[in-house]
């Protein structure tokens, strides 16, 4: 690494020192498999988790008393239905 002078030089060695590393994680750790999503979820629990998010930005906007006890109400309907889904 000493005696590299060019900028391209250096770009293409940090290319081959990030791809050994790669490789040697790949071959100690090996692959990550994902996780398939829940049956359960559907379209209407997406709507309840955009509403919980939505509720949760105006809380953090303004947060009097009456966000922080939509919220709660939002997160306990919203759980109660992820709940009753499973």
């Amino acid at each position: 690494m000493e005696n590299l002078n060019c900028s391209e030089n250096i770009y293409r060695a940090w290319e081959n020192i990030k791809d050994n590393i790669r490789i040697s994680a790949r071959e100690s750790l090996g692959l990550y498999e994902l996780k398939w999503h829940k049956p359960w979820f559907d379209e209407q629990c997406s709507q309840f988790l955009d509403q919980r998010k939505q509720s949760k930005m105006l809380w953090l906007q303004d947060p009097n008393q009456s966000n922080v006890d939509s919220l709660k109400n939002v997160r306990r309907e919203a759980s109660r239905q992820f709940r009753n889904k499973r």
